[in-house]
């Protein structure tokens, strides 16, 4: 069994064949799909793609491109949203600097507002950061010592100081399709060092598309693409990796149920 713990199963790019896309991820063996929000105003889509199939849930949260849109959501609000059965995490929520695409300022408070929510709830926080581990470093320091919240840095790219900061404050990484680049050596080098118990894989679909599959639109079913590589770059087959990132997954998204 496979979890793609992050995709986006309410993206435009699979509205004329979403049966379809979930069919095939199951029928390649991805047991649980995590479909991850992006703007909290828009929760319905999440919640009703969420209802509709089975092994499909959902989180709640700003992505930081959004953050001006949706500034000023506090973490009750966002509280009142997780208690729905299928919300099972907050985010995706964090820092961006390498798009133009909400200000430093509201990025920052949506992001705290989401570490509060995380640790008020105990779900965990889907992290989004890209091109500003200094202050992404900073900010899980400084929120740690308010009190422990669980999260998860998603699509990591970035570099390994602060894997190991997220690592040592008991955080968890998970690798796309982008680990099955040419040009990702580096990252499959972090990846073979990082610790077992904190690895996950997602697909971030219908982007990244991984190895073969590259330029197409990407999707769940791809995810034992990248589970793969990330096999081969531990040293340790794709049973193991697939063992032990949907162990990891459970044990942290532990509001999915396993399968009996």
């Amino acid at each position: 069994m496979l979890v793609d713990s992050h995709c986006h199963l309410d993206f435009p790019d699979f509205a004329t064949e979403l049966d379809a896309v979930v069919a095939r991820a199951e029928a390649a063996g991805v047991g649980r799909m995590v479909t991850i929000s992006t703007r909290v105003r828009e929760q319905a889509k999440l919640l009703a793609i969420a209802e509709r199939f089975p092994n499909v849930y959902c989180s709640v949260g700003t992505h930081p491109h959004h953050a001006d849109e949706e500034d000023g959501i506090t973490p009750d609000e966002l509280i009142a949203l997780t208690h729905h059965p299928k919300v099972v995490a907050l985010g995706e929520a964090g820092l961006d600097n390498f798009y133009d695409n909400g200000s430093p300022q509201a990025q920052e408070r949506g992001f705290r507002a989401h570490i509060a929510a995380a640790r008020a709830t105990g779900l965990p926080l889907v992290i989004h950061t890209r091109e500003a581990d200094e202050a992404c470093g900073r900010i899980l320091d400084e929120e740690m010592t308010k009190g422990p919240f669980r999260a998860v840095l998603h699509c990591y790219t970035g570099g390994r100081e602060l894997a190991i900061k997220a690592i040592g404050l008991g955080l968890s990484i998970s690798f796309t399709g982008i680990i099955t680049f040419k040009k990702s050596q580096a990252l499959r080098d972090l990846a073979a060092e990082l610790p077992a118990d904190r690895l996950m894989v997602e697909t971030d679909s219908p982007y990244l598309a991984p190895g073969k599959h590259r330029g197409k639109r990407n999707e769940p079913a791809y995810v034992g693409e990248v589970a793969r590589v990330l096999a081969e770059a531990r040293g340790v087959s794709p049973e193991e990796i697939a063992r032990q990132t949907t162990e990891n997954f459970f044990r942290l998204f532990s509001k999915v149920p396993a399968p009996t």
